[in-house]
C-alpha cells in the first residue's frame, strides 16, 4: 500500500509553529522579568543573543550530526528540548539564587530546540512525496509566521484575562505543543531526502561547488532581507498610527508577520503555475522598492506600508532558495540544508547589525536605505545562478 505522508506534513507545519513560539514568547515578557526580577535590560537583551547565536551553533554542529543519528530521532530531540525549554523558564527563576540564571539556562535548552528545527524541518518536508515542493515549502514556512501571530494574539489574550503575574502557567501551556508534536514524529513515515542508491555530495564538496557558493549568498540576502526592517516594524507603527510602544509592538511585527505569511500561503496556493526563480526575481525587485519606500517617504504611514510591503515580498525567498537549492544540487542532501539555515542565520543577524550601525551613525532612514544592499546582492545573485545553470558549472 502507498505511504500516507500527509500525517507527516502536518507535524512539519506544527514543527514550524514550535519554533516560532521558541523565538517570541521569551521576549514578551522581558519587560515582566525586568521589572519582577530586578535583572537589568541590558542582561534580558543578551537573551535574544543567547538565543540565536545558539541556533547558529547548531546549524554549525548539524551539518555532521543529523546524518549521524537519523532524522526520527533529531525531530524526537528538537521537539522535546523545546518543551523542556519552556518548563525550564516557567520553573528556574524561582528556584535560583539568581533568576536570571534560571531564564538563561532556560533559553539555551529551547534554543537548542529551535535551532535543530530550522535543519531538519525543511529537509523532511523536502523529502515528502508532494506534486508541487516548491509550493509546499513555501506553505510550510508560512506556519512560523502564523504562529508568531498566534503567540502575540494568544499570549496577549491570556495576559488581558488572567493577568501578566501568571506567566509561568502560560509558558507551560506552549510547552505542550512542542510536546504533543514530539509524539507525532515518533509515528508519522520519514521518507528518504535522496533517491535510493545515491550518495551525498558531502560538505567538501558543497564547499568546491560555485553553484552552492551563491545559494549561500541567495540564503544570506534572504534573511537580511527579512530581518534589516522587521525589528523596526513597531517603531514605523508607532509613528503612522501615532500610538504608544506597547500597540506599536503588536501592531507593526504582526502587518509585518501577516503580510509575510499571507505571500508564503498564496506561493503554496499557486507556486505550480508561477515559476520559481522569476517569483524570487519579482520579489526581490519588489523588496528593494519597499526599502526606497521605507527610507525615502517623509509620511510615516508610507513608511509603515513600506514595511508590509517589505514582508510579503521577503515571504517566499527563504523557503524559494531551500526549493531552488534542492533543484540545483539534488544530492546536497542534509549538509546543504544546514548550511543554508546557517547563511540563512547569518544574514538574519548581520542584517539588522548592519542597518543598526548606519542608523546610529546617519538616522534610522538612512539605515534602510544602505540596507538596499541586501536586495541588491540577491538580485545580483539570481543573475549568477541562472548563467551558473546554463553552462552546467560545478
Amino acid at each position: 500500500m502507498k505511504t500516507d505522508y500527509r500525517p507527516t506534513i502536518y507535524a512539519c507545519f506544527v514543527g514550524y509553529i514550535v519554533q516560532a513560539i521558541v523565538n517570541n514568547f521569551a521576549p514578551l515578557l522581558f519587560l515582566t522579568f525586568h521589572r519582577s526580577f530586578g535583572i537589568p535590560l541590558e542582561r534580558i537583551t543578551l537573551l535574544v543573543t543567547v538565543n540565536f547565536g545558539v541556533q547558529l551553533l547548531v546549524d554549525l554542529l548539524s551539518v555532521k550530526l543529523v546524518d549521524r543519528v537519523g532524522y526520527r530521532a533529531s525531530m524526537v530531540f528538537a521537539h522535546g528540548t523545546a518543551a523542556l525549554g519552556m518548563i525550564l523558564l516557567a520553573v528556574l527563576p524561582g528556584c535560583l539564587p539568581d533568576p536570571y540564571w534560571g531564564i538563561l539556562i532556560a533559553a539555551v535548552c529551547y534554543a537548542l530546540g529551535g535551532g535543530l528545527l530550522e535543519v531538519t524541518v525543511s529537509p523532511v518536508m523536502e523529502a515528502c512525496p508532494t506534486e508541487n515542493k516548491a509550493g509546499a515549502m513555501s506553505l510550510l514556512h508560512s506556519f512560523y509566521c502564523w504562529g508568531h501571530m498566534g503567540v502575540v494574539l494568544l499570549s496577549t489574550g491570556f495576559f488581558a484575562l488572567f493577568g501578566v503575574e501568571h506567566w509561568r502557567v502560560l509558558a507551560l501551556l506552549w510547552a505542550l505543543v512542542p510536546l504533543g508534536n514530539l509524539f507525532a514524529f515518533l509515528r508519522v513515515p520519514i521518507a528518504g531526502l535522496l533517491p535510493e542508491g545515491q550518495r551525498e555530495m558531502g560538505v567538501a564538496a558543497l564547499l568546491k561547488n560555485r553553484l552552492f557558493w551563491v545559494l549561500f549568498l541567495l540564503m544570506l540576502c534572504a534573511g537580511a532581507c527579512e530581518q534589516a526592517v522587521s525589528q523596526w516594524a513597531s517603531l514605523f507603527a508607532e509613528e503612522a498610527l501615532g500610538v504608544g510602544k506597547t500597540l506599536g509592538d503588536l501592531t507593526g511585527p504582526m502587518f509585518f508577520a501577516a503580510m509575510m505569511g499571507l505571500s508564503r500561503a498564496i506561493y503554496g496556493r499557486l507556486g505550480d503555475r508561477l515559476p520559481l526563480e522569476k517569483s524570487l526575481t519579482f520579489c526581490g525587485a519588489l523588496c528593494l522598492g519597499a526599502y526606497l519606500l521605507i527610507s525615502g517617504s517623509p509620511i510615516p504611514a508610507l513608511g509603515l506600508l513600506g514595511c508590509g510591503l517589505c514582508g510579503f515580498s521577503v515571504g517566499i525567498l527563504w523557503p524559494g532558495t531551500f526549493s531552488m537549492a534542492s533543484r540545483a544540487l539534488p544530492a546536497g542532501g542534509t549538509a546543504l540544508f544546514a548550511l543554508l539555515a546557517l547563511a540563512g542565520d547569518l544574514g538574519c543577524s548581520g542584517g539588522p547589525t548592519f542597518v543598526g550601525l548606519v542608523a546610529g551613525r546617519l538616522g534610522l532612514r538612512a539605515g534602510i536605505a544602505w540596507g538596499c544592499v541586501f536586495p541588491l546582492l540577491l538580485l545580483a545573485g539570481l543573475g549568477t545562478k541562472r548563467k551558473l545553470s546554463r553552462l552546467g558549472a560545478k
